[in-house]
């Protein structure tokens, strides 16, 4: 797989936590499993670690979204938005191999591809705020 498509199945996964509590999440990491295509052990795991390392950080992750997004608090964010969104802050606060710009660009794609026709312009604006 792809940079791009492990980036895009992490996203999924994570798009699944603001539908199940958290003691089914493994189950849900184990299903994703068997439904994502040509998928690798070693993507497999890239996409798992990556997910439950994302879903670890996601109170500090959240808190820093609310922190920068006036007027809107993650309790109010589209799913998909929302998702894609935490996705980017946590490559921009934990991953030192993703620069800024890619974390944003990436995260805009994937709202153009799922998000409404404003999500990619609202994903970006709060983006955009953690270069401040």
């Amino acid at each position: 797989m792809t940079r791009r498509e492990l980036r895009e199945n992490v996203f999924k996964m994570l798009f699944r936590v603001e539908f199940f509590d958290a003691g089914e999440l493994s189950e849900q990491l184990v299903l994703f499993g068997e439904e994502v295509d040509h998928v690798t052990d070693q993507d497999f795991k890239y996409i798992a670690d990556r997910y439950r390392d994302i879903y670890n950080h996601l109170t500090e992750i959240d808190g820093a979204i609310n922190e920068v997004a006036k007027g809107w608090k993650t309790t109010r964010m589209g799913k998909v938005d929302l998702a894609l969104i935490r996705l980017a802050v946590y490559e921009i606060r934990y991953d030192d191999e993703i620069p800024f710009k890619v974390a944003v660009n990436e995260a805009v794609e994937l709202a153009k591809q799922y998000g409404t026709n404003d999500s990619p312009a609202f994903v970006n604006g709060i983006l955009a705020k953690f270069a401040e």
